[in-house]
């Protein structure tokens, strides 16, 4: 066999066991890209994504849509063609596996995990919606989890409201573990709650709970501190009484980035006029009950599948624009934003053509 062609031969099947290998070989990445993006305003599988009864509301044009990001199941063993092509493509990201799930979690955990984000985050737009319109809301801290195998499993359940820990009122879910931390392990910590029963049927009839109960609990010392902080085993967090019905129907997805845009719709439907002035705007941030805009991951992908969709305006969380800014679609402007009064005072822009006056991301921030 001439020298030329055996050089060839040779040189294709080392290029077919490369590629072979490749493919058989899996790598610890994981890929993200575009997701849906969802009018809060319009319809989703053919209801009304906001959905308000007991209070007045008002028709809405364009869009306030909120955007998502896809990403590879936990299970989902990627192999060292695909991430080489997720690296080179644009729309795409690739990242560790650790990223998405860390700490080995499964894809059930995570689902559970987004789906409780998801929750909170509906939530707390409803409040920084109202808090925005000057409407009442009741709030009180909860005990949220319970963790099996601590000292207030059976003693505390998720529901209970907290009044108070060692004689102290709480006003805020903070508040609990700095009551908490005071303490030595092995010391003793009071509790007057409110069981979660009595504070449910309270609710149904429209009263305010008064049954209450003092629970003394041993603290014990936490398993991720090399110091000796005390802990009971809970999570606090916040509980609310709407004055009014506001439903958010949006199946499928997960996570809290969509808090902002789900705040700013509800505005929307309780406020005569339109926001964005029938302009196409999306954006994403997370939104506490404050209306603080909060940051979130895979900004790079939203932008793209905002601008995909058609937005021209994009509102982004201030902690994001640098990373946005990078590499922004063609035709879409980045909004900094960093609470929900700065969302409501760009959209004024928006609706009113003064874009110049805008607060723009740049790569700086």
């Amino acid at each position: 066999m001439p020298r030329r062609t055996a050089t060839l031969l040779a040189s294709t099947l080392m290029l077919i066991a490369i590629l072979c290998a490749g493919v058989l070989i899996p790598v610890p990445y994981s890929e993200m890209s575009p997701g849906p993006t969802v009018n809060t305003l319009g319809k989703h599988d053919g209801e009304p994504v906001l959905q308000i009864s007991g209070r007045k509301t008002y028709p809405t044009t364009g869009h306030l849509n909120m955007t998502t990001v896809r990403v590879t199941s936990a299970d989902y063993k990627m192999n060292l063609v695909e991430a080489v092509y997720g690296w080179l493509a644009h729309d795409n990201k690739v990242v560790p596996h650790d990223t998405l799930y860390p700490d080995g979690k499964t894809e059930e955990q995570s689902t559970q995990e987004n789906a409780e984000e998801f929750s909170q985050s509906q939530e707390s737009a409803k409040v920084a919606a109202l808090e925005q319109l000057d409407i009442p809301v009741r709030s009180w801290v909860i005990v949220s989890t319970v963790v099996k195998g601590s000292p207030a499993e059976g003693k505390l359940h998720a529901g209970d409201v907290i009044k108070s820990v060692d004689g102290t009122a709480i006003k805020a879910p903070e508040d609990v573990a700095k009551q908490v931390t005071k303490h030595k392990p092995g010391e003793n910590v009071d509790f007057v709650i409110v069981p979660a029963k009595a504070q449910a049927a309270a609710e149904k009839k429209n009263t305010t709970a008064t049954e209450t109960r003092k629970i003394t609990i041993t603290t014990a010392k936490s398993d991720d501190s090399g110091e000796a902080r005390a802990i009971v085993g809970i999570s606090a967090g916040t509980d609310h009484t709407f004055p009014f019905t506001i439903d958010i129907k949006l199946a499928d997805v997960g996570g809290p980035s969509a808090g902002l845009m789900f705040a700013l719709g509800i505005y929307d439907k309780l406020t005569p006029g339109n926001l964005t002035g029938g302009k196409f705007v999306a954006g994403t941030g997370t939104i506490d009950d404050k209306g603080k805009v909060g940051p979130i991951g895979g900004i790079e992908m939203k932008t793209v599948g905002a601008r995909g969709k058609g937005a021209q305006y994009f509102l982004t969380p201030k902690d994001n624009c640098a990373a946005a800014a990078e590499d922004t679609p063609d035709g879409l402007t980045l909004v900094k934003v960093d609470t929900i009064e700065d969302a409501l005072g760009a959209l004024k822009d928006i609706r009113s053509g003064n874009t110049s006056d805008l607060p723009k991301c740049t790569t700086k921030g």
